[in-house]
């Protein structure tokens, strides 16, 4: 594992896009604090601009690092969370325009992966991961159903876990407001 931390960190730094396994499906990754990188990952999704990408953080600090201000139904939420949880939370900050979405809020999932945990604390910074599919198309449950279009794209394919068929399921998404509202956008 630490071979393919230490290959990935250096695609990363350079403004390079990856392929590796997260803690929920396939993603395609970039420095999430870099413009031209993040516009590779949408160039290689095929996604429209307008759409914004989930970023993984390793730690507390990280989150309170990218959110102006972490609204407490959130930490209530990550605490009580027993698989993936991607939040959306206002105020984004220090990340690149074209991660966040128009109304300034971004989403973000601390991760418990240890490979993805231990990239993300390494590299010092958030990390896109949008799932391994062309834009519309459903996300692949394994490393096989990669599309040959996604694997040509990359600059570099994480060598871990493709042999892994088990059932995967992409993290559950909660947008939450300051005043503590918050709103399941998908289970």
């Amino acid at each position: 594992m630490e071979e393919e931390i230490k290959n990935a960190l250096e695609v990363l730094r350079k403004g390079g896009t990856i392929l590796y396994p997260t803690d929920t499906v396939w993603g395609i990754g970039c420095d999430a604090r870099n413009k031209e990188a993040v516009a590779k990952v949408f160039k290689i999704k095929q996604r429209a601009e307008y759409k914004s990408m989930v970023t993984l953080v390793c730690d507390n600090a990280m989150l309170n690092r990218y959110v102006k201000e972490v609204p407490e139904v959130a930490w209530d939420l990550i605490e009580a969370a027993d698989r993936p949880l991607t939040i959306i939370y206002p105020g984004a900050r220090m990340l690149a325009d074209n991660v966040i979405a128009a109304d300034g809020s971004v989403g973000i999932r601390m991760v418990k992966d240890e490979f993805c945990k231990n990239l993300v604390h390494k590299f010092g910074k958030p990390i896109v991961s949008t799932s391994a599919n062309i834009s519309g198309e459903e996300a692949p449950s394994s490393f096989n159903e990669i599309k040959i279009d996604i694997l040509n794209n990359v600059d570099y394919i994480v060598n871990l876990r493709r042999m892994d068929n088990s059932s995967i399921q992409p993290s559950t998404i909660i947008k939450v407001a300051m005043n503590g509202e918050f709103k399941i956008i998908r289970k």
